[in-house]
């Protein structure tokens, strides 16, 4: 049998396709099975396409593929956009009364089984639970032990009542049992467990998983897909360690009391898409300018505008770097994975405090909406340090008043990063405006003190490079003569493709790079390499230019912004493309 297992679900928006495969997805989870999950859904609460795509394996997988295994049609739509990734051996399961597979021609021996699902879902005690039919029915085909299936309905819906929990685990029983009894049903799929203990999470809770891990206590944000995510991980738990979650009235609120809490003390965070970022830019300037230390989490969607609201882009990196009226210093921050969402939000927040400065942690949808199964020592809350940057205290404060005993707060130094003093210290009050100002926070026009506090705040990131790690992650064949670099979400699909491209005989360098800006110096890697292909989701290659610009010479690019993600067998077809090889016969077939 196939160990890396890919199934799907497929219907319209309202018909629970994200609650079934989530389901689906943690039962396989339970078994000790690695998940990895896609979502295509429309930015509508009813009508419009949506599926939702699991891949499985005992080990670990980072992206989906171009293949269906096992499809759960809810609609004849469902067949007909997955038509492609389905195979000789691929099972469809469908209901007769809504989708009909002399509707469709298919290549290849696939078995259609015909399960009704809407009458046996009344037999459990509603039609609602037809979805949950079908998974019975998937579990029976592919020899899954129904007990993990039976786990997973417990905590979907153990807060609902046990007589619901035990509809659903009929509605199960009931679908694989009509496989059982009254089809003939041979296929390879025989679904092996472990007893591996995995986490499954995707990348918005990853976000406020470290959000919390590493102090925050403050969270103000406005709903906003694919960042929404964020605030509901957080909400219920935050409050478990003495912080809160305001959803505010609009993203300018949002921002604007995130900036409060953190002139207060405490650690603090908003996340938003696209639309919102250009909402805080005004107040993203003052962050900078009264050295504020804040995170701000962009979760990327296609834009411009409303755009594509839930569809995948990496179309903000320009105006994450350049946004903004004036000067203004900032990090910004690109997690690559799922699990490095929980370790970059950590550094984050640190570095926001240290330079005192405003931080983009950037993810996209690709990562946010996104499940994947971790190991727990992933996320080892022992290992996670906290530091806070120059607070001072009743003690050390003196040393940075002027000669009449006043506060500092933008003290000219020679690394830029002035004392900080959180409310209640000691001789500690003072002001800051987004007015220039000197070091008291006075307002002022005076030219040389305005040219020190210019460079002072520049220097921040000057020292910010010489003392943190700016680096990327490499993998393939070290020695390749062909370079490939990206950064975001495309890291997972891109490590896949290179061992596809491996099989075929091309060797591959990459360097996935978490880091915008600052970001790492790959001057002597592009030098090196023959070709140099650099990978993203955006049409005018935001990042590839980048890279151009710091190299100074020219690069390939890999662009995608239909609003679906990168896969590996499409990346690897690309790769070849740009290198001038023969197409895999399969992959254009289909």
């Amino acid at each position: 049998m196939p160990d890396d297992l890919n199934w799907a679900i497929g219907g319209e928006a309202g018909d629970g396709i994200n609650s079934t495969g989530k389901i689906f997805a943690q039962a396989l989870s339970r078994a000790g099975r690695h998940v990895f999950t896609s979502k295509d859904f429309a930015s509508r609460i009813r009508g419009g396409y949506t599926a939702y795509k699991v891949r499985s394996s005992i080990d670990a997988v980072e992206s989906v593929v171009d293949r269906l295994d096992i499809l759960i049609a809810l609609t004849q739509r469902t067949v007909d956009e997955n038509l492609d990734e389905l195979h000789d051996g691929s099972v469809i399961i469908y209901d007769g009364e809504r989708t009909m597979m002399s509707d469709f021609e298919a290549p290849g021996e696939m078995t259609g089984l015909d399960v009704p699902l809407k009458r046996l879902a009344e037999e459990a005690g509603g039609a609602i639970m037809r979805n949950i039919v079908a998974l019975g029915a998937a579990c029976e085909v592919t020899g899954f032990d129904i007990a993990f299936l039976d786990e997973s309905l417990e905590k979907r819906f153990g807060g609902k009542g046990q007589a619901i929990v035990d509809n659903n685990k009929e509605a199960a029983r009931l679908g694989a049992e009509y496989v059982r009894e009254e089809m003939v049903v041979e296929t390879d799929y025989d679904i092996d467990t472990t007893d591996n203990d995995l986490v499954l999470l995707n990348g918005d809770e990853a976000i406020g998983m470290g959000a919390l891990a590493v102090g925050c206590r403050f969270y103000a944000g406005y709903p906003i897909t694919p960042a929404t995510d964020v605030m509901e991980y957080l909400k219920g738990r935050i409050e478990d360690y003495g912080g809160i979650v305001v959803q505010a009235e609009d993203e300018l609120s949002a921002v604007n009391m995130a900036l409060g809490a953190a002139r207060a003390g405490a650690r603090s965070m908003t996340a938003t898409s696209g639309p919102g970022i250009d909402l805080m830019t005004e107040t993203f300037g003052l962050v900078a300018t009264s050295e504020t230390p804040l995170v701000i989490c962009n979760v990327m969607r296609s834009g411009p505008s409303t755009g594509m609201p839930t569809k995948q882009e990496q179309g903000d990196l320009e105006a994450m770097l350049y946004g903004g009226h004036g000067e203004v210093p900032r990090f910004v921050l690109a997690p690559t994975t799922i699990s490095e969402c929980f370790h970059k939000t950590v550094e984050a927040f640190n570095l926001a405090e240290k330079y005192q400065l405003p931080v983009y942690l950037t993810a996209d949808l690709a990562l946010a909406v996104t499940e994947q199964t971790f190991e727990p020592k992933e996320f080892d809350m022992d290992d996670v340090e906290i530091d806070r940057g120059k607070v001072v205290d009743e003690e050390s404060i003196e040393e940075w008043t002027n000669g009449e005993g006043q506060f500092r707060p933008h003290a000219v130094t020679d690394d830029g990063i002035s004392p900080r003093a959180l409310p209640g210290t000691a001789d500690g009050a003072h002001m800051s405006t987004g007015l220039e100002h000197d070091e008291l926070g006075r307002r002022t026009e005076e030219q040389e003190m305005r040219v020190q506090q210019v460079d002072k705040r520049d220097r921040k990131v000057e020292t910010a490079v010489e003392r943190e790690d700016w680096s990327y992650r490499e993998f393939g064949d070290p020695d390749a003569d062909t370079l490939v670099v990206s950064w975001g979400s495309n890291e997972g699909a891109m490590r896949d493709a290179i061992e596809l491209l491996a099989a075929d005989g091309i060797d591959v360098r990459f360097l996935s790079v978490p880091y915008v800006f600052p970001r790492p110096d790959m001057t002597e890697d592009i030098e090196a390499a023959d070709d140099v292909i650099v990978v993203e989701c955006n049409a005018t290659g935001q990042f590839a230019a980048l890279v151009e610009r710091d190299a100074l010479t020219r690069v390939e690019r890999i662009n995608k912004y239909n609003g679906v993600r990168f896969k590996a067998d499409e990346l690897a077809e690309e790769v070849k493309a740009v290198l001038g090889e023969p197409a895999d016969a399969e992959v254009e077939a289909r």
